[in-house]
């Protein structure tokens, strides 16, 4: 098992401002995947694919298009998961430093979104 850091809210105020900083430098970002199919039968074939209301949607895409477009996924996926921790250590924040309800046992990792 994975030991936890001691809480420190000093250390948490300066990890949230590196993440903030992060999402800050974050470029254009699109939600999706971007594919080279490789040569089909006019030509190379760079597809864009993504989730609309519960349906596959692909759009045919230039090469320009395609790399565009790879990147702006990339900056996605960065996006996410940096608010993915900036979450998680809010909630930490949270827990340890706001008064709470007496509870009977103590609140897990995973009840709580820290794991």
């Amino acid at each position: 098992m994975k030991a936890t850091k001691p809480f420190s809210l000093a250390e948490s105020r300066r990890r949230y401002e590196q993440l903030q900083r992060k999402l800050s430098q974050v470029g254009w970002i699109s939600e999706g995947y971007a594919q080279d199919r490789g040569p089909g039968a006019g030509g190379p074939c760079f597809q864009w694919t993504r989730k609309l209301k519960g349906k596959t949607v692909s759009v045919a895409l230039s090469k320009e298009q395609y790399e565009w477009l790879s990147v702006a996924i990339a900056n996605w996926k960065v996006m996410k998961k940096t608010i993915k921790e900036m979450q998680r250590l809010s909630r930490r924040v949270l827990f340890e430093t706001v008064p709470h309800p007496q509870r009977r046992k103590r609140l897990g990792k995973k009840v709580l979104g820290l794991n």
